[in-house]
């Protein structure tokens, strides 16, 4: 059976999730590499091996989405998934007809195909797009639960920006952990509001692997959302934040 060849179009951190729940180690798909926008200094790298599975011994190359229909032409590319959130929906129709123009399909991932179950009950906190305070939330929510006498570990969308194989699982807890893991700014913005109440927080590369850890100690687990995608796990309540903005917005992934 011949392979269909995949390039996945994302931000860091959608992206990686889309693969490691549906493509990796799966033999119907050659995915060729990802693609990389909005964040800066993330493409010519490499998605790692240490993460890609035993299909991508080397691992995948990331490039720049400036070079898209090249891309889609020299690499016979069958498929294009979308996978990053936070945009327009002429963005996200002008990326299907670059890509439909130059002879690919074009697809997006819905959440059966890619949120994965917990041992535990999940809560997800998303919005219908960026600002609308998710995280915010999150915190209220962690304050009424740990009330009753639950341990809440929380778990942020990725914003994966260093060593990606370094950064497959991260656990902050205290300020010497957003050091150990040379955090951004970004990141201790989003991570220092839950270690100030006592949270712990994960986040990374891949979620599989980030939800076995927390549910390890975690009552409830908090899904603390990114810009207006859905959560990465099934969720037991699902809590989204709806705040007026000029535009039309798509709900699309990251």
């Amino acid at each position: 059976m011949k392979k269909k060849r995949v390039l996945i179009l994302g931000a860091a951190g959608r992206d990686f999730h889309n693969f490691n729940t549906y493509f990796r180690g799966n033999e119907e798909y050659e995915v060729v590499g990802f693609t990389a926008t909005q964040i800066p200094q993330i493409d010519d790298r490499r998605y790692p091996p240490s993460l890609s599975g035993e299909l991508y011994p080397e691992g995948i190359p990331i490039y720049s989405e400036d070079n898209l229909e090249k891309l889609i032409k020299e690499n016979k590319i069958d498929e294009c998934i979308l996978a990053y959130s936070d945009l327009p929906h002429n963005t996200v129709m002008n990326l299907g007809s670059r890509v439909t123009a130059a002879g690919a399909d074009y697809r997006i991932l819905g959440p059966e195909n890619t949120m994965i179950k917990s041992s535990k009950p999940v809560i997800s906190i998303c919005a219908v797009r960026t600002g609308c305070g998710k995280s915010q939330t999150t915190r209220y929510v962690s304050d009424i639960l740990k009330a009753q006498g639950l341990k809440t570990v929380a778990i942020r969308h990725p914003m994966p920006y260093g060593d990606l194989a370094k950064q497959a699982v991260q656990r902050f807890a205290n300020y010497s952990d957003l050091d150990k893991h040379d955090c951004t700014i970004e990141e201790r913005e989003e991570y220092e509001a839950h270690i100030d109440m006592g949270n712990v927080v994960y986040a990374g590369v891949d979620y599989g692997a980030i939800l076995k850890e927390a549910e390890k100690e975690a009552d409830v687990i908090l899904w603390d959302g990114g810009n207006n995608d859905w959560g990465f796990y099934k969720a037991d309540i699902e809590i989204v934040i709806a705040a007026h903005k000029a535009g039309s917005y798509a709900k699309v992934t990251k």
